[in-house]
């Protein structure tokens, strides 16, 4: 192939056909998926194989419009803005801050997120950590228009929150919805949010690219948070502040995960972004509009790491007790046994079964294999709600709700403590105190507390006069205190 001066041209080749292979998007109108009262949009299969092909004919002529450019085409105006006002505890730095703000002190703070349209009714996909302790919400879609909306329901488990327009516009364009499951290590992701939304004055969402760096990741917080993100899909499109609850987006142009988090020493982003995959999400929406909350798959068995090496780390994960009248026990699992597999995918440590867990929903059964070479065997084991979800709940005036720990609520939540009462429930005032869902209270104001109904009854003699408390709780085998004023 010559040029001007005669001269062959011979790179012009492979470039061509580099371009080429950039297969651009072609949206189609697909299903519509109904779950629970939520209606998605997806692709058939006939469907987006027909794009690969309409998009590849016409690359040729249509060089700059990639599949990158088209996938973001088809999402970026279905991607919102969270905005958000929480009351945020002030914790007095002296004395002398202690004395003037007293001990009930707060202050009205912002927040901003992203979050990206599910169904044309104005319900609304983003992360439970954006509009944790929110007090008002506000969504800005991509044309710049603001709507109030309201937080359906939440997950703090999997960083889940679903909202809902309260006075939107009928219409709404939603995000064309794919799946995780097939998702392939290297191939083109889009993400799309509103970083740093608030430095920014335009509505329109900021669009970046990258691949799938890794799937199944599990990621422990540096932080001392409650959040574990579990079986997590990794990716190097950047991600930063105001991007969590923004899609991920595969080169079809269809949403495969919700952007939550990132790690970083700087906390903006190296190139580690983590996506928490769609058919997750999807599952846990869900719930939310069908029961107000997620039911967890309980199985009644206890794990532990088996043979770790020097540096601490095992890949042998062993069974340390199996609770009585369990699923697991009526299985036929018993304790030293080594489990090599669950629901077709290996576990290596003890985050790899809470994400076989995660994904379960209540009645399912998991496949478990145990053991190694030939000496394998597998057991179907059921799975009930969890001990704490069906346990009789007693409640101290309005700010705590508590159930009386038991051997398999123990056994499901992992705790060290053999007597107390777990918080299952508490107002946002004893949210912002430091307190969660989970945390079990072994102590008020040097009280041991045996059970929730002790924990009920202190509260309650408190609360006719205004009284300090001090309460001690275990979370994680780590114990920890909080101090509060009551009643007056």
């Amino acid at each position: 192939m010559p040029d001007r001066s005669g001269r062959a041209v011979w790179w012009l080749i492979p470039c061509l056909l580099i371009v080429a292979a950039a297969v651009p998007f072609v949206l189609i109108e697909g299903d519509n998926r109904t779950a629970g009262s939520l209606h998605y949009t997806t692709l058939t299969d006939t469907q987006r194989t027909q794009v690969v092909r309409d998009s590849a004919s016409r690359a040729a002529g249509d060089t700059r419009r990639t599949a990158i450019v088209r996938a973001a085409e088809s999402v970026a105006p279905s991607v919102v803005s969270v905005n958000v006002l929480k009351r945020q505890t002030v914790r007095p730095r002296s004395f002398f801050e202690d004395f003037f703000l007293g001990p009930d002190a707060s202050r009205e703070v912002q927040g901003l997120g992203s979050g990206f349209i599910i169904d044309e009714r104005g319900y609304i996909l983003t992360n439970e950590h954006v509009v944790r302790g929110a007090t008002d919400v506000v969504v800005t879609l991509a044309d710049g228009r603001d709507f109030q909306a309201e937080v359906v329901g939440v997950d703090d488990v999997t960083d889940i929150a679903l909202l809902e327009l309260t006075d939107g516009p009928a219409g709404l364009e939603a995000a064309p919805l794919g799946t995780s499951k097939d998702l392939v290590i290297g191939e083109w992701v889009v993400a799309i949010g509103n970083p740093f939304g608030y430095l920014l004055s335009n509505p329109e969402p900021t669009v970046t690219a990258g691949v799938v760096s890794g799937l199944g990741r599990n990621i422990i917080p540096g932080d001392g948070s409650k959040t574990y993100y579990l079986d997590m899909i990794q990716t190097d499109a950047s991600i930063n502040p105001g991007n969590s609850g923004g899609a991920l987006v595969n080169a079809l142009g269809e949403v495969v995960g919700v952007n939550s988090s990132i790690i970083s020493e700087t906390g903006s982003n190296v190139g580690l972004g983590f996506a928490i995959p769609i058919d997750r999400a999807l599952r846990v929406t869900d719930e939310l509009v069908k029961n107000g909350q997620v039911r967890r798959a309980w199985t009644g068995v206890e794990l532990k790491e088996a043979d770790p090496n020097r540096f601490g780390r095992s890949q042998r994960i062993q069974v340390s007790n199996v609770v009585p009248g369990s699923p697991a026990e009526q299985a036929g699992l018993r304790a030293g046994m080594t489990i090599d597999s669950a629901g077709g995918r290996p576990i290596r440590s003890m985050l790899d079964w809470e994400g076989r867990l995660l994904d379960l929903r209540v009645g399912q059964k998991l496949s478990i294999v145990t053991g190694t070479g030939p000496a394998t065997r597998t057991y179907q084991v059921g799975t009930l709600d969890l001990p704490s979800l069906t346990a009789e709940r007693v409640r101290a005036g309005t700010d705590f709700e508590f159930v009386t720990l038991t051997p398999a609520i123990r056994a499901e939540r992992g705790l060290e403590s053999e007597e107390g009462a777990l918080l299952v429930d508490m107002s946002d005032a004893a949210r912002r105190l430091g307190l969660a869902d989970g945390d079990l209270v072994v102590e008020i104001n040097r009280s041991r507390i045996h059970n929730a109904q002790d924990a009920a009854s202190i509260l309650r003699g408190l609360s006719g006069h205004r009284s300090a408390v001090r309460m001690v709780f275990e979370r994680r085998g780590r114990y920890s205190a909080v101090q509060f004023y009551i009643g007056g």
